[in-house]
């Protein structure tokens, strides 16, 4: 399958890799709008500056966006008018709006739309949500990812806030947790949050949280926070609780708040259940980063060769982008967000 990579960052370059090792896909171009230095495996492939250009001139099966959030609809639009399948980094895109042009277009074009939830791959993370599912519910959701970032990745973070606050760059992976666990619409959204920082816009906040009410009665908790100033304590909560008991990742199984490994790592679950004795799963040998980059873009290739049905997959991204999409506005607003999904 013929594949652009539109996106260099820490995210495209990682599916570009899984491509280049993939032995069903053939990377035509890679696109990005500035210089960057790439992997040696990279660096024979075509770079072009522009995406419509890149699009035009290698006509590919699939195009990769991972890009900045602002430009992920009208690429993924774009590649699908012009006969790609698309895969695209979350958020899916800026407002819902665009998100549900998005999967109408995905829909009208009969071509795959397949949306950067790599957490939907990591087999730690399928048995949690599993264990969960068994629990029944309704739930409470208890999750955050504090990062106490400095130096280059305080940059990153300052880059991504000129657009995107951090429960919704983040936010959105969990929120598809939760939208994974509970098949129940989200109704109601709350938020709060607050600027720590004058290294970024006065409009933008880097520590934030909401709740949010789903149809069933179940509640979520989400909270995320980026800068120099945030906590290494209890910035890793995974819990998820129902009448008949409790799913939580075990804390003192991560490092850095600041790792990107440590994000998806699981260790150990603890599952309890109402009345009867705890077990502890532990998890030897989880995937790394690009391992998990390898899995997503291979069942990505198999959903195209296998035509499967990703109704259900395209309705979750605009469900969790919804969501966090409310929260920022109730955090903005100072009031709470009602949804009509």
């Amino acid at each position: 399958m013929r594949v652009l990579i539109a996106g260099l960052g820490n995210m495209g370059r990682s599916h570009a890799l899984a491509h280049h090792r993939h032995p069903g896909a053939e990377i035509v171009a890679l696109v990005n709008r500035s210089a960057v230095p790439l992997p040696h495996e990279l660096q024979p492939y075509p770079l072009f500056k522009d995406f419509h250009a890149a699009l035009e001139t290698t006509r590919p099966e699939l195009a990769v966006i991972a890009t900045y959030t602002d430009s992920h609809a009208d690429y993924a639009c774009a590649a699908m008018e012009a006969g790609a399948h698309v895969f695209v980094e979350k958020p899916l895109a800026a407002t819902v709006a665009d998100a549900r042009r998005v999967v109408e277009t995905a829909r009208r074009t009969g071509h795959k739309l397949v949306v950067g939830y790599i957490l939907r791959h990591h087999p730690s993370w399928m048995r949690l949500i599993a264990e969960a599912r068994r629990l029944g519910p309704p739930y409470v959701f208890r999750l955050n990812l504090n990062q106490q970032s400095t130096g280059a990745t305080w940059e990153v973070h300052k880059a991504l806030m000129q657009a995107t606050p951090p429960i919704v760059d983040c936010g959105v992976h969990y929120v598809d947790v939760m939208c994974q666990i509970t098949d129940a619409r989200p109704v109601r959204v709350h938020g709060m949050g607050l600027r720590l920082s004058h290294e970024i816009a006065e409009k933008m906040y880097n520590y934030g949280q909401f709740q949010v009410i789903f149809e069933d009665g179940s509640v979520g908790w989400y909270e995320a926070g980026w800068g120099p100033m945030m906590s290494e304590v209890a910035y890793f909560v995974k819990d998820v609780i129902s009448p008949n008991g409790a799913v939580s990742i075990l804390s003192g199984m991560h490092p850095a708040s600041d790792s990107v490994e440590g994000h998806t790592k699981v260790g150990a679950l603890r599952i309890h259940r109402t009345g009867g004795p705890d077990e502890d799963v532990k998890f030897a040998g989880e995937p790394d980063h690009q391992a998990l980059c390898d899995a997503e873009q291979a069942w990505l290739l198999r959903a195209i060769a296998e035509d499967t049905d990703l109704s259900r997959h395209m309705e979750d991204a605009v469900a969790s982008l919804a969501v966090c999409l409310a929260a920022d506005e109730s955090i903005r607003s100072g009031r709470a967000v009602d949804l009509d999904l």
